[in-house]
């Protein structure tokens, strides 16, 4: 299971011209689900991402997590971090979970974040435009 994480001033997702989510301060994700991915990599991912500490203290230095903050998170899945782009000019996506299991263990990522931060989603699936204001640019790959 991967996360792209950026940390953000403000982001949203867009949906047929209409806003599904949307966030102020806090995390982007971008998550990329993979076939052997479970519950328990879920569950361990979002204590990655809830606890990252990319979030400056009053000595401006990366110390502090999104929850820590008062941050806000906006899940949105994105097939396309699953693909294998080690050779070749077209990327294979045959590590990426089915859609019926990325969709559920999507759904339970996103769960688990709402028990702590506010969290808001894309939908999974759609044809989303994601708009974000990167605060730094400060962006992590975070994979369990």
């Amino acid at each position: 299971m991967i996360a792209l994480i950026q940390r953000v001033n403000e982001a949203s997702v867009t949906v047929n011209n209409k806003i599904v989510g949307e966030i102020d301060r806090g995390l982007l994700v971008l998550l990329g689900i993979e076939k052997e991915d479970d519950e328990m990599k879920a569950k361990r991912l979002v204590e990655r991402v809830l606890g990252y500490r990319i979030f400056s203290d009053e000595n401006d230095k990366m110390n502090l997590n999104v929850q820590q903050v008062g941050g806000s998170v906006l899940v949105v899945s994105q097939f396309t971090l699953a693909a294998e782009t080690k050779k070749g000019m077209r990327p294979s996506f045959s590590s990426a979970a089915v859609p019926d299991k990325a969709n559920h263990l999507y759904n339970h990522f996103t769960q688990l974040c709402q028990q702590k931060v506010p969290t808001q989603t894309g939908q999974f699936a759609a044809d989303m435009q994601v708009t974000l204001v990167n605060d730094g640019p400060v962006t992590f790959w975070l994979q369990v």
